[in-house]
């Protein structure tokens, strides 16, 4: 049996095979290189050239009855094919054919197909696969010299080595070499051109290896993320998504999640925060499609609790400025940054504050006058709080001024020579303004303060050393007073009398209000011995009868 499209074949892939392998390996690497098992094929498909050094010897019958005993001859040129199915990166099932024959002009001389199956095994690195395959199968065998073409079984041995090049995404393989041992048997019988075949065989091939298909399966890979803030405050939602790569969608992937208040479904989780305390948390997801390894993925993602903002507050007076035992009504603005609920107290470094809402009422009883300092506290649910002051200010008490001595009008006693210490009747006017005015202030008082001249101070000269001088200061001030007292009918009691040192005639008169001290300078009590004189007109003198007679 002859094949010369199959030899054709043969020769291109021979020729593409050696072609490819120099235009591998001048130009190097064209592709980063992948790892070992990425690159662990599931088929690979081999055709190429195929070189078989037979050695067996036929005896045969010949037509004249004789016997002889024929070789069989190498033959160049051949063709093999072969594909390969891997359950893992290194052992597979194999199937594989190879066509060998010597052309000679006559198709019974030397000729092979083989067909057989059998495991391989391989041992792929990053550039070099080493393998080595045991077949068992059968052979089609012609020759070696007119035998017709017989089946009989063969079986395989063999191994070789793969380089691996960067062409066609890293599928396409050189095949270097593979060199197999092969023994084939084929039994014509005792006719003419019979007798029997034991083959033993050397075959070497070289050609080009396609892989088809991948073993390797990616690890499945989990990736955590937040959707959204991944800070937040007690209270508020957290999302989670875990996203899962290279899973099998003929497997359901299975996930769990965990973490402090971490729930979810599927692929989906949340935090449940409400009740976490301030800090930062881990969140773990995983997912798994089956026992194997390879087959699940962990992953974490981190998310934090911030701790409450503590509220603020300011605090106001109105009025701000109140008078002893008023009130002031006092204001407290309250703000939660997180809209917490606030609560209010109040104190006062003087009086007090009642109410405890937003707004309170200050007192002033009871405080002193000046400023007190209002402190208004809020305080929200979870125990923060803040202060703020103002301040009252409540005004002194109104006082009156103390009371003071005012003059009143004086009394003059200049022009009754002969009777200077008499009230006279423009004395009396005075007076009676002065009663007037203690009537009108019944809690009010007189001082009377008399003065004398220094002539009147200084006895006349014909008087004795020792006489006493009148104190016509006291006797004014005494003849004033008692005016008062028996013309006005004014208390005695409210009417002082007092000298001065003004070198007058007068009693200067003074309004003492309750309260207030008589302290005018010079001011001295009045004699107590100096009696009141009876103000008495002055009597006429009687005119000589020689006066009277002119």
């Amino acid at each position: 049996m002859k094949s010369h499209v199959l030899k054709s074949i043969a020769l291109a892939l021979a020729i593409t095979a050696s072609s490819a392998g120099v235009s591998a390996l001048a130009q190097g690497k064209m592709a980063a290189k992948q790892p070992a098992d990425a690159k662990a094929s599931r088929w690979d498909i081999f055709a190429g050239y195929s070189y078989l050094a037979p050695h067996g010897t036929v005896t045969t019958l010949l037509p004249n009855g004789l016997t002889q005993s024929f070789n069989y001859k190498s033959i160049n040129v051949g063709e093999i094919v072969s594909g390969a199915y891997f359950f893992n990166r290194y052992l597979g099932a194999q199937v594989e054919s190879g066509i060998h024959e010597y052309s000679n002009g006559n198709s019974n001389n030397d000729g092979f197909t083989t067909f057989s199956g059998g495991l391989i095994a391989r041992y792929p690195t990053g550039d070099i696969t080493p393998f080595v395959h045991a077949l068992v199968g059968g052979a089609i065998v012609g020759g070696p010299e007119h035998e017709p073409y017989k089946l009989g079984p063969a079986l395989t041995i063999g191994g070789g080595m793969d380089y691996e090049t960067p062409l066609f995404n890293h599928r396409l393989a050189i095949r270097l070499f593979q060199a197999d041992y092969m023994y084939m048997h084929a039994d014509w019988g005792p006719v003419v051109y019979g007798g029997r075949a034991n083959i033993n065989a050397a075959r070497l091939s070289a050609g080009l290896v396609y892989h088809v298909g991948s073993i390797y399966t990616p690890p499945v890979t989990l990736a955590c993320s937040v959707n959204g803030p991944s800070t937040v405050f007690p209270g508020e939602p957290i999302s989670l998504m875990a996203t899962a790569g290279a899973l099998n969608p003929k497997k359901k992937a299975t996930y769990t999640w965990s973490g402090e208040g971490v729930t979810g479904m599927d692929e989906k989780g949340t935090v449940a925060t409400a009740n976490l305390a301030p800090g930062t948390y881990t969140a773990k997801a995983s997912v798994s499609e089956g026992p194997k390894a390879g087959q699940s993925a962990d992953c974490t993602s981190s998310y934090t609790i911030k701790a409450f903002e503590p509220p603020t507050v300011s605090c106001s007076a109105n009025p701000t400025t109140i008078k002893p035992g008023d009130t002031s009504t006092i204001t407290a603005t309250g703000v939660s940054p997180q809209g917490r609920p606030l609560t209010y107290s109040y104190s006062a470094s003087a009086g007090t504050v009642s109410g405890s809402g937003a707004s309170a009422t200050y007192s002033s009883a009871g405080a002193p006058s000046g400023a007190s300092t209002v402190t208004c506290t809020t305080t929200d649910d979870k125990g923060q709080t803040a202060t703020s002051t103002t301040t009252v200010t409540i005004e002194a008490p109104y006082v009156p001024p103390a009371p003071k001595v005012s003059s009143l009008c004086s009394l003059s006693f200049d022009k009754d020579t002969r009777r200077p210490t008499r009230v006279d009747n423009e004395a009396k006017a005075c007076l009676d303004d002065i009663a007037l005015t203690l009537q009108q202030q019944s809690d009010a008082k007189a001082a009377l303060v008399g003065n004398a001249t220094s002539k009147e101070k200084t006895p006349p000269k014909h008087m004795k050393k020792h006489a006493m001088v009148e104190d016509f200061a006291s006797q004014r001030a005494v003849n004033a007073k008692d005016y008062l007292v028996t013309e006005k009918g004014i208390d005695a009691s409210r009417i002082s009398t007092y000298t001065g040192t003004d070198d007058s005639q007068k009693v200067d008169d003074y309004l003492v209000p309750s309260g207030a001290t008589f302290d005018v300078s010079g001011a001295t009590p009045a004699t107590d011995t100096v009696k009141a004189q009876p103000r008495k007109a002055l009597a006429m003198k009687k005119h000589s009868k020689k006066k009277a007679s002119m």
